[in-house]
C-alpha cells in the first residue's frame, strides 16, 4: 500500500478551489444553488491530503441525475456513485493524493451540512484545528496506507466537533429568536 500523504497547508489551495468552482459552474451552473470548498484544504493553516474537496449543492434533488451525467461527460472525472448512501454523488480527478474530489448533492443534505459545520468550526477554533492536524498526522503515520484505518480514526473527532458546532448553532438560533421576540415587544 502507498503511504497516505498529509502535507503542510498550501496557500495555493483556495485558488485551486476557485478554478475548479469556475469549471463546475460553467458545466452545471444552471442547476447549482451553491459550491463550497470543504475538507482540510479549506481551513487556512491546516495540513491536508492535497486533494481539493468540493460540495456542489444543486437547486433540487430532481436535478441530481442530470448533473451527474454532465460531470460524467468530462473524461478527467472518475465517477464513484453514492459510496456512503448519504446522497453525496462522488467524483475524483487527478492522480493519487493530488487532485479534486467533487460531491454533488441536493439541498438540505445532512452530510453536506455536517461538513460545513465541521469546516467552519475548525476555521474559528484554532485549538480544535491543531488537535485535528495532530490526529491526522498520527493516523497517516500509523495507517501504512490503510485508508479505512485513517478515515475511521478521524470519525470520533469529527463527530464530536459536529455535535459541538450543531449545539452552538442551535444556541445562537435560540438566542436570536429570543432577541427577536424581545425587540418586537
Amino acid at each position: 500500500m502507498s503511504a497516505i500523504k498529509v502535507v503542510p497547508y498550501d496557500p495555493a489551495w483556495p485558488g485551486l478551489f476557485e478554478r475548479e468552482k469556475s469549471r463546475i459552474h460553467y458545466l452545471i451552473g444552471d442547476m447549482l444553488d451553491d459550491i463550497h470548498h470543504i475538507g482540510s484544504t479549506s481551513v487556512v493553516g491546516l495540513p491536508a491530503k492535497p486533494k481539493i474537496d468540493i460540495d456542489a449543492v444543486l437547486l433540487s434533488e430532481t436535478l441530481v441525475p442530470a448533473a451527474v451525467d454532465c460531470v460524467k461527460s468530462l473524461a478527467e472525472f472518475t465517477f464513484h456513485g453514492d459510496p456512503y448512501g448519504d446522497g453525496m454523488w462522488t467524483f475524483t480527478s487527478g492522480h493519487g493524493s493530488y487532485g479534486t474530489r467533487l460531491y454533488l448533492c441536493g439541498p438540505g443534505n445532512v452530510a453536506h451540512d455536517n461538513r460545513v459545520l465541521f469546516r467552519d468550526w475548525l476555521r474559528t477554533h484554532p485549538d480544535a484545528a491543531a488537535a485535528y492536524a495532530a490526529l491526522k498526522d498520527r493516523l497517516a503515520a500509523e495507517a501504512d496506507g490503510d485508508w479505512k484505518f485513517y478515515t475511521g480514526g478521524k470519525s470520533d473527532f469529527v463527530a464530536s466537533i459536529v455535535q459541538q458546532a450543531s449545539a452552538e448553532r442551535a444556541r445562537r438560533i435560540a438566542l436570536g429568536e429570543r432577541a427577536g421576540h424581545a425587540a418586537a415587544r
